[in-house]
C-alpha cells in the first residue's frame, strides 16, 4: 500500500540527541515535548516519502516494561503506538532489552503483510540488518535517518547505513525544535530540583527542643571536642533509643515512640508529641490520629461505578504521571465527592498528616503510574513528599481560610490560596 510507517528506537534518538545538545547520551540531561517531536517526525516522514503516514511505531525500555509518564502521554497520541522492552540495571548502567528484536519482528510482519510502501527507520544498531534487507526484498523502501552525531562522525552501523536505499540525517536545528538540553547551572550530575513545597519539608531542621541534651540525662561518657556526626533523630534528649535497624531514616511514627528514660518507669512518656516539619512550620500533632480522621470516608468509598471508569479514562489519556500531579489529582477527585457535611477546614487542621487510610489509597494510586523503586516496590521517597506535596496544595486551593500555624517559619516557599 502507499503508504509510510515510521519506527523509533527512541533509545536511540533521544540518547542522540542529548549527546548532541548536552555532550552526554544520557536522557535525564534534556527535556523533551514529545507533541512536537511526534508531529515532526510524521510532516519531515510524509514530505520525503511522499506518502501519507499510517503510523508511527514508539520503542523504548521500561522497568519490568511498566509504562513510564512519558510513554502514558505517547501512546494515547493519534497514530502512534508505543512498544515497550524490559530496562535493566549492570554495572551501573542502564541497557535496553528485547527492544531491537521488538524491531525486527515489526518491520517484517509490516513488509511481509504489505501494510506500506515506505518504512522509516530511525536507529543505528547494526542488529536490524536482517530486517532491513527482509523488508527490501518484498518490495518495501527502506529510509534510514541518523541524529547528528555530536562529533561529527558516524553514529550509527556502517552497515546499516549502506543497506539503506535512503539516508538523512536529523540535524541540531531539527532536534531542537522538540528537544532542549536542561541547563543545571554547571553542574555536571545535578539532583532533581524539587518544588519548592518539597524543599521546603525536605530541608527544614529538627526543633532546637530535640537536639539539645536533657539536663537530667547523665552523659555515658565524658563530652569530646569533636563528636562523630549522627542523624538527628537519634540525637533525642540524649536517649539510647533508636529506630528499628535497617529501617533507615526513621518516621514520625518511630520518633513518637521514643520515650524519656530520665526518672522511675513511672515518669516515663510513652507518648510523646509530634512536631510536623512542613512549608507552613512546625506543626505539632499527636502519635494517634484523631477520630474524625480515622472516620474519613477514602476516594474508593466515595466513586460511583461510572466515575470509576471516567476517572481510569482521565488517567489514561490526560494525566502524565508526574508526582506532584498524581496528588492533585487524587485531592481534586476526593475533594468534590466529599458529603457536604465534612468541613474541608477540618481536613486543612490536620495538615500536614493525610488520614492513614486516605494516604494509603493515595500511594496506591501512584502505584499505577510506574513510580515504584522496583527493587523493594516502594514508591521513592523524594516522590512521595512531592505526591503529599501535590495532595496539600490541592486542599489548600478548596479550603477557604487556611490555618495558619504556631510556631517558627520554615523556609519560604510560594503562597497556597
Amino acid at each position: 500500500m502507499d503508504r509510510c510507517i515510521v519506527l523509533v528506537d527512541a533509545g536511540y534518538l533521544l540518547g542522540a540527541a542529548a549527546s548532541l545538545l548536552a555532550g552526554e547520551p544520557s536522557r535525564s540531561r534534556i527535556t523533551v515535548d514529545h507533541p512536537a517531536l511526534v508531529q515532526a517526525l510524521r510532516d519531515r516522514a510524509e514530505a520525503e516519502t511522499e506518502r501519507p503516514l499510517l503510523r508511527i511505531y514508539w520503542f523504548d525500555g521500561a522497568p519490568d516494561r511498566v509504562p513510564q509518564p512519558e510513554h502514558r502521554r505517547l501512546r494515547v497520541m493519534p497514530r502512534v503506538t508505543v512498544r515497550l522492552g524490559a530496562l535493566t540495571r549492570s554495572d551501573g548502567r542502564w541497557a535496553q532489552k528485547g527492544v531491537d528484536a521488538a524491531m525486527h519482528a515489526e518491520l517484517t510482519e509490516l513488509a511481509r503483510n504489505g501494510a506500506c510502501s515506505d518504512v522509516v527507520l530511525v536507529t543505528g544498531d547494526g542488529d536490524l540488518l536482517p530486517g532491513m534487507m527482509a523488508a527490501k526484498e518484498h518490495g518495501v523502501a527502506v529510509h534510514l535517518w541518523a541524529v547528528q552525531a555530536a562529533d561529527g562522525d558516524y553514529n550509527q552501523s556502517e552497515d546499516l547505513v549502506a543497506e539503506a536505499d535512503e539516508r538523512r540525517v536529523l540535524d541540531r536545528a531539527w532536534i531542537t525544535g522538540a528537544v532542549r538540553a536542561r541547563d543545571f547551572g554547571g553542574v555536571c550530575a545535578p539532583s532533581p530540583v524539587p518544588r519548592p513545597e518539597i524543599a521546603a519539608i525536605l530541608s527544614a531542621p529538627l526543633p532546637e527542643s530535640t537536639l539539645a541534651p536533657s539536663p537530667r540525662a547523665a552523659p555515658a561518657q565524658p563530652p569530646r571536642e569533636t563528636p562523630p556526626p549522627e542523624p538527628a533523630a537519634a540525637r533525642d534528649n540524649g536517649t539510647q533509643d533508636r529506630a528499628a535497624p535497617g529501617k533507615g531514616v526513621p518516621t514520625p511514627k518511630d520518633l513518637a515512640a521514643l520515650h524519656t528514660p530520665a526518672g522511675p518507669p513511672a515518669q516515663h512518656q510513652p507518648g510523646a508529641t509530634l512536631r510536623w516539619s512542613s512549608d507552613k512550620g512546625w506543626v505539632e500533632r499527636p502519635a494517634a490520629e484523631p477520630p474524625e480522621a480515622a472516620g474519613l470516608p477514602t476516594l474508593a468509598q466515595l466513586t460511583t461505578a461510572e466515575q470509576r471508569w471516567a476517572d481510569r479514562e482521565e488517567d489514561i489519556t490526560t494525566v502524565g504521571g508526574d508526582p506532584f500531579e498524581v496528588g492533585q489529582v487524587f485531592a481534586r477527585r476526593w475533594t468534590a465527592r466529599l458529603p457536604e457535611s465534612i468541613p474541608l477546614r477540618k481536613l486543612a487542621d490536620m495538615y500536614p498528616r493525610i488520614p492513614h487510610r486516605v494516604d494509603g489509597e493515595l500511594l496506591r494510586y501512584a502505584a499505577r503510574f510506574g513510580l515504584l523503586a522496583h527493587k523493594d516496590d516502594q514508591i521513592d521517597e523524594h516522590d512521595r513528599y512531592a505526591i503529599r506535596a501535590g495532595f496539600w496544595r490541592e486542599i489548600d486551593t478548596k479550603s477557604p481560610t487556611p490555618a495558619a500555624p504556631e510556631g517558627p517559619a520554615a523556609p519560604p516557599g510560594p503562597a497556597t490560596g
